[in-house]
């Protein structure tokens, strides 16, 4: 530990920064489209840790704890980035807006400097003082892994075969169209009902990572809707001669279950994750008040300490100077208030302002709040939906008070949303780096400064996904359901127009305080009724996977990396970012005309379905055979 804080070591230096870059724009592309498909991400930090060391290896770097270190910082800039943007954006398309590149690469930077710039000045506070009551999960095991393998340790490779598998099988299902990628079963005794797994090695790895518990609780969501919403919907319906609200057309009589899932369990759905988000809000306000009220007083302490005798400032401690965090503030809000078409192309000033206003009040709350809640609970239980409903809701309101409805203001509060919800996920992002930079004994200023880097160039990476998805493919659809967004397109509607289908969105609430008050995770059961059952399947089978990995671990050495770096999660991270990457090309191909968007599969029927099952099983196999090799 002592040789990594000496002045000597190599630290910010031009392969670190390269490679970081290149793996934000991988992860932070492999997100975006994976968020689209299932609404969560995976964090970059660890995969892009152990991935730097393997390739820092190959060009036989001398000891590069505190260059991985870096490199793994600026990539993870991404995964951010990624989260706040497809949460919102895609909310425009469904609208009928494509908005400018330039615009979404420019809320993307803005969200991602406005939560660099108010968290740093609470590192000492969160990182160093409270070390001992904030353990920042992510950013240990990430010191962790970086520690066990820079001296020695072996694991990142399966990364890299997971890469390569997981775009082969995403080439052989949408470009050569081999077989089936979703394989159904209808069940006869109940109208309208049906089984459905995707074949996806995205999302069986993202059940690995997740686990049985949380798995299980989206596709009993799913099983909700699938099995007893739409057969209830089909047989109360059958009979009717007209069409049933919200639908205008065709009769329930006539309707698929997807017809059926499309015009009525989507508003079940988007009602049961608002409800579940908003009461994550109200549930976590005690300790939002009092994560800020502690920040607040630590603050308050640093102010006066500073009137003592100027004290030498080691480099493990040396933070980026007070005029760049102001200098970063200012820029934001500046910008999001005088330069016409960030929020909206044919917003009037004061709506800008009001717009920036709220960048400032919810951007400052939210990242104090998320840069301390993650210390305790982790990125991934980081209430980003939580933040972005709060934020659309009261800058709506705001909007709706001033008598501001129209088609412009919908876009402005939507895009509102997206700045401060990237800069909160960004501020828990940065505060995990941090804390792994802080065992490991790194320059907090030269990952600062990292984190800018990393930002400044996934904004592009993580906008021209969405913007080529959306334009590609239709947002809330099968292909796409992007339920987030779509709930953010359904409050701000809601607010300023007040056209929703509201007897659908109060069932879905229902659901959803059901369900809490059994003592079980209302959000993620309510994106589970949301999404297809076909995607969700298809989770609870690695989820299943990884109870199957645990069993067999019982009697086997204890690997030498922490829980969350075995090879398994590594393997199912390289599947992700495979599939994630290749979903990327393939949709460019399909938008320049050189691969189509669907076709009949070379194999189909029995033989098909046998051909996908074979595929996802080689998937599972795969998972299964990184976790025997020992570490």
């Amino acid at each position: 530990m002592k040789k990594t804080r000496d002045k000597g070591v190599a630290e910010f230096t031009v392969k670190a920064v390269v490679t970081g870059i290149v793996l934000g724009v991988i992860f932070g592309s492999a997100n975006a489209y994976l968020g689209l498909r299932v609404g969560m991400t995976v964090s970059a930090s660890i995969p892009a840790a152990v991935m730097t060391v393997a390739l820092f290896k190959l060009m036989k770097a001398e000891n590069p704890l505190l260059e991985a270190n870096i490199s793994q910082t600026i990539a993870s800039a991404s995964t951010a980035l990624a989260t706040g943007t497809i949460f919102t954006i895609p909310a425009l398309f469904m609208w009928g807006v494509i908005p400018p590149y330039w615009q979404v690469v420019a809320l993307c930077f803005l969200g991602g400097v406005l939560g660099i710039s108010a968290m740093i000045p609470l590192r000492r506070l969160l990182i160093v003082e409270s070390a001992a009551e904030l353990p920042y999960p992510e950013g240990t095991a990430c010191a962790e892994v970086l520690r066990a393998t820079t001296s020695g340790m072996s694991g990142g490779k399966w990364i890299f075969y997971g890469l390569g598998l997981g775009a082969f099988i995403k080439i052989l299902l949408s470009v050569v169209f081999l077989s089936p990628a979703v394989i159904s079963l209808n069940l006869s005794f109940l109208p309208r009902a049906q089984l459905a797994l995707e074949i996806a090695p995205a999302l069986i790895a993202v059940g690995y990572i997740l686990g049985y518990r949380y798995s299980g609780i989206l596709l009993a969501g799913s099983l909700l809707s699938a099995v007893v919403i739409i057969p209830l919907i089909y047989y109360f319906g059958m009979n009717l001669t007209v069409p049933l609200l919200p639908s205008t057309k065709g009769l329930i009589s006539t309707m698929s279950s997807d017809d059926i899932w499309s015009k009525y369990i989507r508003y079940i759905g988007a009602g049961a994750v608002a409800f579940a988000g908003i009461v994550t809000v109200i549930i976590s306000i005690p300790t939002m008040y009092n994560a800020f009220m502690a920040v607040s007083r630590g603050i308050g302490k640093h102010i006066g300490d500073r009137n003592a005798a100027p004290v030498t400032i080691e480099r493990t401690d040396r933070d980026v100077p007070p005029t760049f965090i102001i200098a970063g503030i200012l820029f934001v809000v500046c910008v999001a208030a005088l330069v016409p078409g960030i929020f909206s192309g044919n917003l009037h000033f004061g709506a800008r302002l009001v717009c920036a206003g709220g960048v400032a009040i919810f951007g400052f709350l939210f990242v104090t709040v998320a840069a301390r809640i993650v210390g305790l609970v982790g990125v991934s239980s980081q209430p980003t939906s939580g933040i972005a409903i709060a934020t659309i809701m009261g800058t709506s309101g705001l909007f709706l008070l001033f008598g501001w409805t129209d088609a412009s203001a919908k876009i402005a509060v939507l895009t509102t949303g997206t700045i401060v919800a990237i800069a909160a996920s960004k501020a828990g992002d940065i505060s995990q780096d941090l804390k792994t930079g802080f065992l490991v004994g790194a320059t907090p200023a030269k990952q600062q400064f990292g984190q800018l880097i990393g930002a400044a160039f996934a904004c592009w990476s993580v906008a021209a996904t969405v913007m080529l998805l959306g334009s590609t493919y239709a947002f809330g659809s099968k292909e796409l359901p992007a339920p987030q967004a779509t709930l953010m397109k359904t409050i701000v509607e809601g607010v300023l127009s007040g056209t929703m289908p509201w007897d659908l969105i109060f069932m879905g609430s229902g659901i959803s305080a059901m369900v809490m008050l059994c003592g079980i995770s209302g959000l993620a059961f309510a994106v589970g009724v949301y999404l297809p059952i076909s995607l969700n399947m298809s989770i609870f089978v690695g989820g299943c996977l990884r109870v199957l990995v645990n069993r067999g671990r019982k009697n086997s050495p204890k690997s030498a990396l922490s829980e969350d770096a075995d090879p398994g999660v590594l393997a199912a991270s390289g599947l992700v970012a495979g599939e994630g990457l290749a979903g990327v090309l393939i949709a460019g191909l399909v938008a320049l005309g050189f691969v189509p968007k669907s076709m009949d599969p070379r194999f189909s029927g029995l033989i098909g379905d046998f051909v996908s099952l074979i595929i996802a099983a080689v998937t599972c196999w795969f998972i299964y055979r990184a976790t025997r090799k020992k570490v």
